[in-house]
């Protein structure tokens, strides 16, 4: 019964493409906690506050049942005014936040374009909805425009969703969003913008890449809470009619028990600490100068961003690469496919608060000696 399970683990391993679970160790260049807001004292004792005040760490139930927490609605409403956007609902996570989207918005008779390197869960969700999908070469504008062109003639009535990462987590560059609200403009589309790793980081007061398309009709934004925000869930920010189809409409959201309110009271102190403590982007900007001037030095692009991807190509050497600096004292992690594209196996070095300008340092010192070592 269990074959045909080991046989595919056995495919995988055979690939180099193994997965197996490992703890934390080392100093940290692998989360996605780029504030270093998981950690916080101010949201901690936020957390203590509510719980000495009666706030369950359970919702218990559905928003539509017994679970709409005051918690949540608070967040949701500051959530809105932060980013700037008509109206807010809060989600367990960002996966189910891009399925539950992707899902239910795009109508059949619509068209969704993907950036061909967005995250898996948006993926999963044009697949599992109604509309039918097309996938774009990455950060393309003029493909996304030919797409939409291309099914027009073909008979499209509908709308068009483009789809796309405000800053994409396995290469740490940008979306040309100006370009991609243009031809969304143009071709009366939507624009569906994941801010997953840009929120609390970019923009102004850490309000994202998007932050002058937020409040627009044809704009839907995801923010998750549970990486430069330290808590978990996420945000989508969007007309109030569309929330309000969500909520009606989104299975996900109806059938789902709500995330805990002591999650929101959590999102919601970190919103407070992005606005307050504006040093922490700043800190992390030195920290990503620092890392692009070092892998420059070893002939190495700098993606810009906190997220630095080092393309090593072959998987058996970029897990050996990972296994070295990790054996050193460095979590650096190997990213292998299906998460990026064949022959692009990679060390993802992420950059947080969690580390200072001499871990950044002694880390490309250990990968100059590494990646040497291993030509």
């Amino acid at each position: 019964m269990l074959d045909r399970y080991e046989a595919s683990l056995r495919g995988l391993a055979r690939k180099d493409r193994l997965r197996s679970l490992s703890g934390r160790s080392g100093a940290d260049f692998a989360s996605n906690d780029y504030l270093g807001l998981a950690g916080s004292k101010r949201i901690a004792e936020a957390v203590s506050t509510a719980l000495a005040a009666g706030t369950p760490v359970g919702a218990t139930g559905s928003r539509l049942l017994r679970g709409n927490d005051p918690e949540h609605e608070a967040l949701e409403t500051k959530a809105a005014s932060f980013f700037g956007a008509e109206r807010a609902l809060f989600f367990g996570g960002g996966y189910v936040a891009n399925f539950a989207v992707l899902t239910t918005l795009p109508q059949k008779g619509d068209l969704v374009v993907l950036d061909e390197l967005i995250h898996a869960s948006a993926h999963e969700g044009a697949r599992a909805g109604r509309a039918e999908v097309a996938e774009v070469a990455h950060n393309d504008a003029n493909a996304v425009d030919d797409a939409i062109r291309s099914w027009r003639a073909r008979g499209g009535v509908g709308h068009a969703w483009i789809v796309a990462e405000s800053l994409y987590s396995m290469d740490g560059d940008r979306a040309p969003l100006g370009e991609l609200i243009e031809v969304a403009d143009r071709n009366d589309a939507f624009l569906f913008v994941d801010e997953a790793h840009a929120t609390g980081v970019c923009g102004p007061a850490g309000r994202g890449l998007a932050h002058d398309l937020e409040g627009r009709d044809n704009v839907v934004v995801l923010h998750t809470c549970g990486k430069a925000l330290g808590a978990s869930g996420a945000l989508v920010t969007a007309p109030a009619v569309l929330c309000d189809y969500l909520v009606n409409r989104c299975r996900p959201f109806i059938y789902a028990t709500a995330p805990s309110p002591l999650m929101a009271v959590a999102a919601a102190t970190a919103l407070d600490i992005v606005v307050n403590e504006p040093e922490r982007r700043e800190r992390l900007e030195r920290l990503v100068a620092l890392a692009g001037k070092r892998a420059e030095n070893l002939g190495l692009p700098a993606s810009g961003s906190q997220i630095l991807p080092i393309i090593v190509g072959d998987n058996a050497r970029a897990m050996a690469l990972a296994q070295a600096l990790q054996s050193r004292g460095f979590d650096v992690r190997g990213i292998r496919p299906p998460t990026v594209p064949e022959g692009t196996a990679r060390l993802r070095i992420s950059l947080t608060l969690n580390v200072g300008e001499d871990d950044v340092s002694a880390l490309f010192d250990a990968l100059a000696q590494e990646w040497e070592r291993r030509r």
